[in-house]
């Protein structure tokens, strides 16, 4: 890797031996994928690791000596969401003794560690900072020092920004010193897509569905995508924004997608059109069968298959402004359908406390209130990602949790009748 004057110096120690680790890291990275040099971060990180467990002892005692070298990020960063929030997302004692005093021991103390190396603010805890709430927005042609395969998935097809697929404290490490190695989906041959996955469905796919056959799929490759146009139309706008997120997040998932191409929709597949698919592309087919037999084939992992779901967890990644707008309605409409007046099963809704924040002005917040939902910024993956609650039967309309956790997959309008008890 060719290194400038100034990063040399930096990995020689002359600005400290905490930032020499740091860069010495970064380049071994770098070359172990074959990067030929380092290029400056544009814009703010965004952080995966937001949780205190206390078994990650070496993250805290590296945290404490970036805070003791006196280094911070030259961007405010943002982190993914705390694990736990005992208010909306209440917990037997048993539960909260193991949150609080076994895995989640560290959490006061990690937050206060993340401040103190540059954390925006303490709403700054979202798997989807990059909505327009939150403001942690790359622009086209940004690099980035990121983790969290749903932003990073996101960052890259939907706004066009340049990140490849971290891992926790590497994005760390980029954002403190500024650099990140040059490799992968940071070039223009690897952000060349090595399918090309077409879209022959009646209808519009579920987002989740279809990201999670993409992902199983290509794994690791990058998909462009033709005649998902036809039904999401030519222009990027809230309902189609919520839709890439949500199918994004599925792709890195269920495979490990970093970046996805929609011919006539996201903006290096507008500028290049198919001059981003190379020469020997596979080719992928995706029908209505094709679809019903992905969605088939997700394992029940509930100890009881037959048991009656206790708890339901919508918003993995975060629901975005549209979607908590969305969900209130398909609600209203499935409670009329019932007779019920409240939901039958406990259900969370988590979103952004930035996005939060602005529907709790809005008519619908007071809709989901009443219709006894609780809405909560904390992670899902985080409080089902247990034995104890990992036991309980679970459903959920995302993709990602039905992949990290034992929680039932159902799709929108499936999980709709069932929480509103619609025969």
């Amino acid at each position: 890797m060719k290194l400038t004057k100034e990063e040399k110096e930096i990995l020689e120690g002359k600005q400290g031996h905490t930032k020499a680790k740091i860069m010495q890291t970064l380049v071994e990275f770098g070359e172990l994928f074959g990067a030929d040099k380092m290029v400056p971060v544009t814009t703010s990180s965004h952080l995966v690791t937001s949780f205190g467990i206390g078994l990650l002892k070496p993250v805290y005692r590296i945290m404490d000596e970036i805070i003791d070298a006196g280094l911070k990020t030259p961007y405010p960063f943002t982190v993914d969401p705390r694990p736990i929030d005992y208010k909306n997302v209440k917990c037997g004692l048993l539960n909260k003794l193991v949150f609080s005093k076994i895995m989640y021991s560290k959490q006061k103390h990690y937050e206060e560690q993340l401040s103190k190396i540059g954390l925006k603010n303490e709403k700054a805890f979202t798997c989807t900072c990059y909505l327009e709430e939150v403001g942690n927005t790359p622009k086209y042609g940004d690099v980035l020092s990121w983790a969290e395969s749903s932003a990073v998935v996101f960052a890259n097809s939907v706004l066009g920004a340049r990140c490849n697929r971290n891992s926790g404290m590497l994005d760390i490490f980029g954002a403190l010193i500024g650099k990140v190695p040059h490799f992968g989906l940071l070039t223009d041959e690897g952000r060349k897509a090595d399918w090309v996955v077409e879209i022959k469905t009646t209808s519009l796919p579920e987002a989740q569905v279809l990201g999670s056959a993409i992902g199983m799929k290509v794994m690791e490759d990058v998909p462009y995508v033709i005649g998902l146009d036809k039904f999401l139309g030519k222009e990027l706008n809230d309902e189609t924004i919520s839709y890439l997120k949500d199918f994004g997040a599925a792709t890195a998932s269920n495979g490990a997608v970093g970046l996805y191409h929609i011919d006539n929709l996201t903006p290096e597949a507008k500028k290049m059109k198919r001059a981003l698919i190379k020469t020997n592309a596979k080719k992928y087919v995706i029908d209505d069968a094709e679809l019903e037999r992905v969605y088939q084939s997700y394992p029940v992992m509930w100890k009881n298959k037959e048991a009656k779901p206790t708890l339901c967890f919508i918003g993995c990644p975060h629901l975005s402004f549209f979607q908590l707008n969305e969900w209130a309605q398909r609600l209203e409409e499935n409670l009329k359908a019932s007779g019920k007046k409240k939901v039958c099963i406990r259900t969370i809704m988590t979103t952004s406390p930035d996005v939060l924040e602005k529907f709790k002005k809005t008519e619908n917040y007071q809709k989901l209130v009443k219709f006894g939902v609780k809405l909560s910024s904390i992670c899902p993956l985080m409080y089902t990602n247990n034995p104890i609650a990992g036991g309980k039967p679970i459903i959920t309309s995302s993709n990602k949790l039905r992949t990290y956790s034992k929680a039932r997959y159902y799709k929108n309008d499936d999980i709709a009748k069932i929480i509103c008890g619609v025969k």
